[in-house]
């Protein structure tokens, strides 16, 4: 028989266990719907996280119950921006130096530019979208089916964006790139009404892989780090088997890019993200040599001094469709030894009926895809059965 003593030791140890302060469950994957229940400033409420490795403009770090990340350049020569992401239902950091605090997982989002929305599809967030800038430029089938069924709502672009629009969207979350010039930015004008308007800068990415990494940017305000990951990890591995392909090549074609506009040849620079795309599919740049991250300036007699008889030209002509709407611009073309062979391509096999050009959208999201058009163009033994996706041949 239990003695009294040892009964009593018991049903107050009973009674003390019952009284005592139960800690919060910690989350085994991130909160990507509502609120934590409770919090617990002990447990980790990010245990799925993102490892930025190619993009170079942006970086998060974690922390218990919230995230900090931050932008590098919104565009050239701007000062960073960083952005406290705390876990809704939790409290928010003291004294850390940031631009805004948002609450994630986000709940809606409006985009003021494409390249976003491959990413918002690919990560699962297609209901979460309420509005975006303009239509018209919008390629992303998934995108393209919810502005025709009318589920969308077109906010005005730049300087001209509708904020009363915005408002009575209330977004929690408002994607905006900026080119630091006031009179055709939209985020001044949503900034001084208060909106939740967040500055990216995908766009000064170098890299193709760089720039597809932003996927993993987007997944930081909806806490779909794990998404993020395996979507980016797949595009990366396709993107590296290609290149591995492309280095096998017996030969390494020579190449320009672009065309003229207005008199002036806008050449992508030897350091830019187009030069990387050609490198990486086995072709040498004739303009590789110049470091410059942008576009040079040239005249059509100096570009022709230099490719007249390289062996392709890609990216040219943005609405050619054919080496006769070529002609029809400039008849000098016909001076270019791959317009003579028929190794002319322009990237506009995929425009809508309004000239958007799904090579600008899920083209950069996916530079596997057009790294696998550049390598069939370039050596098509290496893909024999390779179907385009972004890109024409002009003959």
């Amino acid at each position: 028989m239990i003695s009294r003593l040892i009964l009593s030791v018991l049903l107050a140890l009973g009674l003390a266990a019952a009284f005592a302060p139960v800690a919060a469950q910690e989350p085994q994957t991130n909160i990507t719907a509502g609120c934590a229940e409770s919090y617990d400033p002990a447990a980790d409420y990010f245990p799925q996280q993102a490892a930025v490795e190619y993009a170079e403009n942006f970086s998060v770090e974690y922390f218990a119950n919230y995230k900090l990340v931050t932008i590098n350049q919104t565009w050239p020569g701007s000062e960073s921006v960083r952005y406290v992401l705390v876990q809704c239902g939790t409290p928010a950091p003291d004294g850390v130096d940031a631009d805004a605090v948002i609450e994630v997982p986000a709940t809606s989002l409006v985009t003021m530019a494409t390249t976003y929305l491959p990413f918002v599809v690919e990560l699962g967030l297609l209901d979460h979208l309420v509005g975006h800038d303009k239509f018209d430029y919008v390629t992303t089938p998934d995108v393209r089916a919810r502005i025709d069924a009318g589920e969308l709502v077109e906010v005005g672009e730049g300087a001209g964006v509708s904020v009363e629009t915005m408002i009575d969207l209330e977004p929690s979350l408002i994607f905006a790139s900026s080119s630091g010039l006031i009179e055709y930015d939209a985020h001044p004008v949503l900034a001084e009404a208060d909106l939740p308007v967040v500055l990216t800068g995908d766009w000064l990415e170098k890299t193709p892989l760089g720039r597809a990494e932003w996927v993993k940017f987007v997944a930081l305000f909806y806490n779909r780090e794990a998404e993020a990951e395996t979507v980016f990890a797949n595009i990366a591995d396709d993107y590296q088997a290609l290149v591995a392909l492309a280095a096998g090549a017996a030969e390494r074609p020579t190449v320009f890019v672009d065309a003229p506009w207005q008199g002036t040849w806008y050449m992508a620079g030897g350091g830019s993200y187009t030069a990387r795309l050609l490198a990486d599919a086995g072709a040498d740049y004739l303009w590789a040599d110049d470091e410059s991250t942008g576009s040079l300036t040239l005249s059509f007699e100096a570009v022709l001094e230099r490719a007249a008889d390289a062996d392709f030209w890609v990216n040219a002509g943005g609405y050619w469709m054919s080496k006769d709407d070529m002609l029809a611009t400039d008849e000098r073309f016909a001076e270019f030894a791959a317009v003579q062979n028929d190794h002319a391509w322009s990237n506009n096999l995929y425009l809508n009926d309004f000239g958007g050009n799904y090579y600008y959208e899920g083209g950069i999201a996916h530079p596997d895809w057009i790294l696998a058009d550049l390598v069939a163009i370039f050596h098509p033994e290496l893909l024999p059965d390779h179907e385009m996706m972004f890109y024409r041949q002009l003959k």
